[in-house]
């Protein structure tokens, strides 16, 4: 039988009294006390992480570094005492390397402001593109007036915009709605900029495929790639108005590639090559023209995230550059009869 045990009676008690609070843990084993730690594996063993093997003195990685800042050194030192002696002689050498010094002096100065002017077009395009965001979410009128004035002043010196910027300035008085003024500059100034800018991505997007499809080594196909997309941002900014140089082509190369990894951008691409060439079709194709199909579908890709992120006006009015639209073109082009086809 089980033993009933009497029911206990409620009891008041004190938050703060010190009885309630537990005792502190004692320690595995404690000196005072004489007892032994637990036999238990699991209460002693941890488990060792990198910060408890101790590294180690790297004398390998402290030779290359030093051979290496060494040869630096000589080279530098060695150039350096040529255009000394150089420039000491009172001959035709000492005055070649004069106007030769002189020369790389200039250029590299032409250069660097070149990327400095470069880098602030960026900026006020990127700056521009804030501003218009922030109207069309408080729709001010007043202040998207002024909005398209710098759009004005940004794009006035396309040739092929003189009919479209004359339209603009035509309409703009009869406009009084907020955002109908920046959805007419989108279809009159926007539109040509965007059928331009489709032309341009699909015909780096061709270039590349066929030279992947018809490269004998990777590696030549590799910088083609890399050289062709670095020139498609190029040419897709300047014609919105950016024209960078070298160091903002790299720089909106990263904002192109954050833009698409935020957007899933190669997920999508994989998928659109999927759906439109099948998996018939991939088992039929040769590798290398594989290749230049994903190559350039990825291109395409790079293209139209690099038009959404150099356009200064969301696509409001104005049908968005989709890769689905541009990949029938592209595949036609590559397995049209009349086209040239790699060896498998």
């Amino acid at each position: 039988m089980t033993e009933v045990r009497p029911q206990r009676k409620p009891r008041v008690f004190e938050t703060d009294d010190p009885a309630l609070v537990p005792p502190p843990p004692q320690p595995a084993g404690d000196a005072a006390s004489g007892e032994s730690p637990p036999d238990d594996d699991t209460s002693v063993f941890t488990r060792p992480t990198a910060a408890d093997f101790k590294r180690s003195f790297r004398w390998g990685g402290l030779f290359l570094s030093a051979m290496l800042s060494l040869t630096s050194l000589a080279a530098g030192l060695a150039f350096t005492r040529f255009v000394s002696d150089a420039l000491a002689r009172n001959d035709w050498v000492g005055w070649t390397a004069t106007a030769l010094a002189g020369l790389a002096a200039v250029s590299a100065a032409v250069i660097v402001v070149r990327e400095l002017f470069g880098l602030l077009r960026l900026s006020r395009l990127g700056g521009l593109k804030k501003d218009i965001a922030a109207v069309l979410r408080d729709r001010d009128v007043a202040q998207e007036r002024r909005l398209v004035g710098r759009l004005k002043s940004l794009l006035g010196d396309h040739a092929d915009l003189k009919w479209g910027l004359a339209r603009l300035s035509e309409h703009e008085r009869d406009v009084r709605d907020a955002g109908e003024l920046l959805r007419l500059a989108d279809r009159e100034l926007m539109v040509p900029l965007d059928r331009q800018a489709r032309g341009i991505v699909l015909k780096s997007a061709k270039r590349v495929s066929m030279v992947t499809a018809l490269s004998p080594f990777v590696w030549i196909a590799m910088l083609f790639v890399l050289a062709e997309n670095l020139k498609l941002l190029r040419r897709l900014a300047a014609l919105y108005g950016g024209r960078p140089g070298f160091v903002g082509s790299l720089r909106l190369g990263r904002l192109v590639a954050t833009h698409i990894i935020a957007t899933g951008g190669l997920a999508l691409t994989d998928d659109l090559l999927g759906q439109f060439l099948g998996q018939d079709v991939l088992r039929r194709l040769s590798r290398r023209l594989g290749e230049g199909a994903f190559n350039g579908a990825l291109t395409a890709r790079i293209g139209t995230a690099a038009i959404e992120v150099t356009r200064p006006l969301p696509f409001l009015d104005a049908e968005p550059v989709r890769v689905r639209d541009l990949l029938p073109e592209l595949f036609k082009s590559m397995t049209r009869p009349g086209a040239k086809k790699p060896a498998p």
